[in-house]
């Protein structure tokens, strides 16, 4: 009788890597980061892409459409009572959104290829508070907020802006929309690849 061979899922037990060797303190039982360093990567994510709200409200400010007013000097009304310019404010809001989106995934992906639930949800939150922050940036530095004020201020008959507002509230998710779809689509894409088992072959 022979020896049984040995199953082609172990190694033999001559291997001088055999047994495997524990993994580092910086690195999982896969080679992985391990848990404390996913988190604190994911919270600089976190923080990143929320600072980058600013940049969102400052192009949103400069990029919207303006919607004209007029006072006679007892009420305030549209100068042109047919304009889009509300509907373009929302408009412009979203698309920018949807771009920095797409941006911030890419860079993320660029930075962390190995992904990570602590990171993805990092750009998931980032993006909702950016889009957010970059809602209150625009309206904050924006025209004032007291109409009546303004008007009075400017006297009557003189064209003036209205406050920059964003009627659809649900453009903040524009942002973390995006960057969900084009992260998944380039970790599908680019992303590591398990390796292939290498079974020896029986003899």
């Amino acid at each position: 009788m022979t020896a049984p061979l040995t199953p082609p899922h172990q190694p033999s037990p001559h291997d001088s890597a055999w047994p495997p060797p524990y993994p580092t303190a910086q690195e999982g039982t896969d080679g992985a980061p391990n848990t404390a360093a996913e988190v604190r990567q994911g919270a600089v994510v976190l923080l990143a892409v929320t600072l980058a709200g600013i940049a969102l409200g400052l192009l949103w400010l400069w990029l919207a459409p303006r919607i004209p007013l007029v006072s006679d000097g007892r009420a305030v009304f549209l100068k042109d009572t047919e304009g889009e310019a509300a509907v373009g404010a929302d408009g412009v809001f979203t698309l920018l959104a949807l771009g920095l989106g797409a941006l911030s995934a890419a860079v993320v992906f660029w930075f962390h290829r190995h992904g990570g639930i602590a990171i993805v949800v990092g750009l998931a939150l980032g993006g909702l508070f950016g889009a957010m922050l970059g809602w209150g940036v625009g309206t904050l530095l924006g025209p004032a907020h007291d109409v009546a004020a303004h008007a009075r201020a400017v006297g009557a008959g003189v064209t003036f802006d209205a406050p920059l507002k964003l009627q659809a509230h649900g453009a903040v998710l524009a942002w973390p929309v995006a960057a969900m779809l084009v992260h998944l689509g380039l970790t599908a894409l680019f992303g590591p690849r398990d390796p292939e088992p290498d079974w020896d072959a029986p003899l």
